[in-house]
C-alpha cells in the first residue's frame, strides 16, 4: 500500500480498497442497488477494526461512480435507479470520481467524524450537533453530479444526543436522491427510532485466515511466524491485529502468557518487569493493550470451562467470573483516573493466582 493509504500505520477507511470476508454484506447491498429500489439510509454494525468503515467508503465510491442519475423517489425506502447487473462494490482508485472523494473534494461526499478540538489540538470524545446539523443542507441540495449525495457518518455511536436527533429528523423526512450510510460499533446505543429507520448490514468478525492473508496483504513488513500468532489473538479484528502489530502488542501478549504459565505459582521478578515496562510506556497504548490480552485470556477462561472446551477446567467457575468482573472495573478506573499501572497489572495477576489456588 502507499503512504497515502496509512495513518500511524493503519490503513485509512476513505482510501482502502481492501475488503476481505464481508461478501455477505456487500452482496445484500448490490442486491438492494440492482433492484432499482435502494434504501435511504444503513446502519452498518458489527464489532470494531472488521471493515464497517472501510464498506462504508467503498459504498460511496461504488453509488458515485456507478449510481448515474435517479427520479425522485418516494421517500425513506426506494428511490429509482437505473437497471444495473454488477456484481461487485470494487472500484478503481485512481477513477477521478474516487479520487475526489477520498481527497475530500467530491461535492457530493460528506464524511463526518470527530473533530479535533482546537484549544487541546487532541479529538473531541464525541460527534457534536454542529458537525452534524450541515448533513441536513447537504443532503436536499440538488447532486453537483446529477446522481446521489452521500453522507458518512463515522461512528455513529460517537453522536451526542442533540447530533442524534438531528440525524432523527433527517431519516424522518429524507430528502430525494440521498444516502446516509452510519457506521455502527454498538448499535444499543443509537435511539431505537434511528435503527428503525435503517436497514442493516451487520458485519461478522473474521476468520483467522482471512486476517493473516490481510496481514501479508497490507505487507506491513510483519515477520511471517507472526502473522499466524496475531491472527489467532486478534479475535476477529483486523484492525486489532495491526493495532497489535504497530504497539509492540504481541510482545506483551508473549509477556503475559510466559507469566500466566508460571501459574499457580507466579514468577514475581518476571511480574514486575512487566509492570515497570506498562509503567514507563508514556502513550498508554502497551498498557492498554496488556489489560485487553488479559481480559480475553479470562473470557477464554470462563467460556472454554463453562463448555468444556478448556484443556485445564477449573473446579468452580465463581472465582474466576468475580476476578473478571473486578479486573474490567480496576482497567476501567485505571484508565479514567489515571491509576499506578504497575500497581494495576499486579493487583491483577495476584488476583488471578488466587483464583487459581482457589
Amino acid at each position: 500500500m502507499s503512504d497515502q493509504e496509512l495513518e500511524d500505520g493503519l490503513p485509512v477507511a476513505n482510501a482502502n480498497s481492501i475488503l476481505q470476508g464481508q461478501s455477505e454484506a456487500e452482496t445484500s447491498f448490490l442486491s438492494a442497488f440492482n433492484s432499482g429500489k435502494l434504501p435511504h439510509a444503513w446502519l452498518i454494525c458489527g464489532p470494531n477494526g472488521i471493515g464497517k468503515a472501510t464498506l462504508a467508503h467503498r459504498i460511496a465510491r461504488f453509488v458515485l461512480t456507478h449510481g448515474g442519475p435517479v427520479d425522485d423517489g418516494p421517500g425513506l425506502f426506494g428511490d429509482a435507479l437505473p437497471q444495473a447487473d454488477l456484481i461487485s462494490l470494487a472500484t478503481d482508485l485512481a477513477n477521478p470520481v474516487c479520487r475526489r472523494i477520498i481527497a475530500g473534494g467530491h461535492a457530493d461526499f460528506l464524511h463526518i467524524q470527530r473533530s479535533k478540538d482546537e484549544k487541546t489540538g487532541k479529538l473531541r470524545k464525541e460527534i457534536t450537533v454542529d458537525e452534524v446539523r450541515a448533513v441536513a443542507s447537504f443532503l436536499s441540495m440538488t447532486p453537483a453530479e446529477g446522481g446521489w449525495r452521500i453522507v458518512v457518518i463515522d461512528s455513529a455511536d460517537e453522536m451526542n444526543t442533540n447530533a442524534a436527533n438531528a440525524v432523527l429528523k433527517v431519516l424522518e423526512e429524507p430528502p430525494a436522491r440521498a444516502l446516509l450510510l452510519l457506521v455502527s460499533h454498538n448499535p444499543g446505543r443509537l435511539l431505537p427510532t434511528i435503527r428503525s429507520r435503517c436497514r442493516r448490514l451487520v458485519l461478522k468478525p473474521l476468520s483467522e485466515r482471512t486476517i493473516a492473508d490481510l496481514l501479508v496483504e497490507y505487507d506491513l513488513d510483519i515477520l511471517p511466524e507472526d502473522v499466524a500468532e496475531l491472527a489467532q489473538i486478534a479475535d476477529g479484528s483486523i484492525g486489532r491485529a495491526l493495532h497489535l502489530a504497530n504497539e509492540g502488542g504481541l510482545e506483551v501478549y508473549r509477556e503475559i502468557s510466559g507469566i500466566l504459565e508460571t501459574l499457580p505459582q507466579l514468577d514475581i521478578p518476571r511480574l514486575h518487569k512487566l509492570g515497570d515496562k506498562l509503567a514507563r510506556d508514556t502513550t498508554g497504548q502497551l498498557f492498554e493493550r496488556a489489560c485487553e490480552l488479559i481480559n480475553r485470556w479470562l473470557v477464554d477462561i470462563i467460556r472454554g470451562s463453562a463448555t468444556g472446551t478448556q484443556q485445564t477446567a477449573v473446579s468452580s467457575l465463581d472465582p474466576w467470573i468475580e476476578v473478571w468482573e473486578n479486573t474490567g472495573r480496576l482497567f476501567q478506573q485505571a484508565k479514567g483516573l489515571n491509576l499506578d499501572r504497575k500497581q494495576v497489572i499486579l493487583n491483577t495477576f495476584l488476583s488471578i493466582e488466587g483464583a487459581t489456588k482457589h
